[in-house]
C-alpha cells in the first residue's frame, strides 16, 4: 500500500508491506517534484514488492553471511577452507558490524577492500573478495538485494606481502633426498614424511592421514582419499573433491615406507610415541636435514617440498596435465597459476636447447629445390 503527502516543496511516498510472519514493514522516499513522480516511484516499489525483492531487508551483512555459510557451505568444505570462511566472518563483523545488507554501498565496499588489501597479499585479497561476492550473489537470488555492491570493484593488495616460492634445484633435491635416506629410522617417522613429500608432492595433511590399506605395494600406488585434521586430531575430507586421487610411486619410496610396518600401527606415520608428527615437528626435522646437507634455504618449509616436486617433474619434461592430476587440482589452470615458474636448471636447459638449435641453423648449406619433381 502506498500513501503520498506534501513534503516541503515536493512530495513524499511511503510504501508498506507484510512479511511471511505477518510483520509490517515500511519504506519511504521524499524529494519528488510532482505527485506523478512520487506515484511512478511507488509503482516501481510495488512491483519489487510483488517480486519479493524488498520482502525483508532487515538482515545485516554479517547475519546473512553466517546464515549463507551454515546453509550452503559448512558441510561441503574441508576444515582448512572452513577456517577461511570463519576468518572472513570475523573480518566482516569487525568492519560492518550490524549494518543492514541493503544499506552497504559500492563505495563502502571498495574502501573496505582498499583497507584490507593494504596489509594482505594478492592471493588472500582475491580469495576473500571471491567468497564475499558469492555470498552477495546468493543474497540477490534470495531477493534481499537489487544491486550487487561488489560488482566492478578494483582489487587492491600489498605486493610486499606476496609469497615467493622457495624451491630447490635438482641437485639440491637429490642431496636432500640422500641425506634423509641416511637418517631413516622407523622410530622417527617425520623423516619418512619428508621423503614421501619429495617423491609424491602430497600435502602434509594427506600424508599424515595415510593408513596401510592406502598403499598398494603390488601396484606401486597410494590412494589419497582423506586428510588429517591437526586441530581436532581426527580424519576428515580432502581439501577438495579433486584431491581424492590415486598416484603412482617409485620403488625407493615403497621400500622406505615398508620399514615402518615394524611399528605395528594403523597409521603409516604414527611414531614410537603413538602420535603423528605435527607440522612444527616435520618442519623442525626438515630444517635439521637441510643444515646437515649444507643447503641454505631459511624460508624453505614442508609445503615447499610440494613445489620442488612440481619443479622436478617439469625439469624432466613431464606434461602439465599429469602433474595437475597428481597434485589433485580440478583443472590445469590452477596448476599453471600456482606453478608458473621453472627451476634454474630448467631455464638453463631450455636456453641451451635454443642455442643448440640456432647453432645448427646453417644457412650456407644447400637446401633442396622442392620445386623440381623428385622420384
Amino acid at each position: 500500500m502506498a500513501t503520498f503527502r506534501k513534503h516541503g516543496k515536493g512530495w513524499q511516498v511511503r510504501v508498506s508491506w507484510y512479511d511471511d510472519d505477518g510483520k509490517r514493514h515500511y519504506t519511504s522516499k521524499a524529494g519528488f517534484k510532482t505527485k506523478t513522480d512520487a506515484k511512478a516511484y511507488a509503482l516501481e516499489l510495488e512491483q519489487k514488492k510483488q517480486n519479493g525483492a524488498i520482502a525483508n531487508k532487515n538482515i545485516s551483512l554479517v547475519g546473512y553471511y553466517k546464515e549463507w555459510f551454515d546453509t550452503y557451505k559448512k558441510d561441503k568444505v574441508a576444515p582448512i577452507t572452513a577456517d577461511r570462511y570463519n576468518n572472513i566472518y570475523r573480518l566482516l563483523k569487525k568492519n560492518f558490524g550490524t549494518k543492514k545488507l541493503d544499506k552497504i554501498t559500492r563505495r563502502e565496499y571498495q574502501l573496505f577492500i582498499n583497507d584490507f588489501g593494504s596489509d594482505h597479499a594478492p592471493d588472500t585479497v582475491k580469495k576473500t573478495n571471491s567468497i564475499i561476492r558469492s555470498c552477495i550473489k546468493s543474497a540477490m537470488i534470495d531477493k534481499l538485494l537489487t544491486d550487487d555492491f561488489t560488482q566492478n570493484i578494483e582489487l587492491k593488495w600489498n605486493e610486499a606481502k606476496k609469497m615467493t616460492v622457495d624451491y630447490l634445484s635438482v641437485q639440491e633435491i637429490q642431496l636432500l633426498s640422500k641425506t634423509i635416506q641416511q637418517r631413516l629410522d622407523p622410530r622417527y617417522t617425520s623423516y619418512y614424511m619428508l621423503l614421501t613429500a619429495i617423491y609424491t608432492g602430497m600435502r602434509l595433511q594427506e600424508i599424515a592421514a595415510l593408513r596401510w590399506e592406502d598403499i598398494n605395494f603390488n601396484w606401486h600406488t597410494i590412494d589419497i582419499n582423506k586428510a588429517w585434521n591437526y586441530k581436532q586430531h581426527k580424519l576428515t575430507k580432502t581439501k577438495t573433491k579433486s584431491s581424492v586421487r590415486i598416484i603412482k610411486i617409485n620403488s625407493i619410496l615403497l621400500d622406505a615406507l615398508a620399514e615402518l610396518k615394524e611399528n605395528g600401527t594403523d597409521f603409516v606415520f604414527e611414531n614410537s610415541a603413538g602420535t603423528i608428527p605435527t607440522s612444527n615437528g616435520v618442519n623442525k626435522t626438515l630444517r635439521h636435514v637441510l643444515a646437515e646437507a649444507g643447503i641454505n634455504r631459511p624460508n624453505y618449509h614442508f609445503h615447499s617440498l610440494r613445489h620442488s616436486h612440481v619443479a622436478l617433474l617439469l625439469y624432466y619434461g613431464v606434461e602439465l596435465y599429469p602433474i595437475s592430476k597428481r597434485l589433485g587440482h580440478s583443472n590445469m589452470n590452477i596448476t599453471a597459476q600456482k606453478y608458473a615458474y621453472l627451476i634454474d636448471e630448467l631455464k638453463q636447459k631450455s636456453d641451451n636447447q635454443i642455442v643448440d638449435l640456432l647453432d645448427n641453423l646453417d644457412t650456407k648449406k644447400s637446401v633442396p629445390d622442392r620445386t623440381k619433381n623428385s622420384i
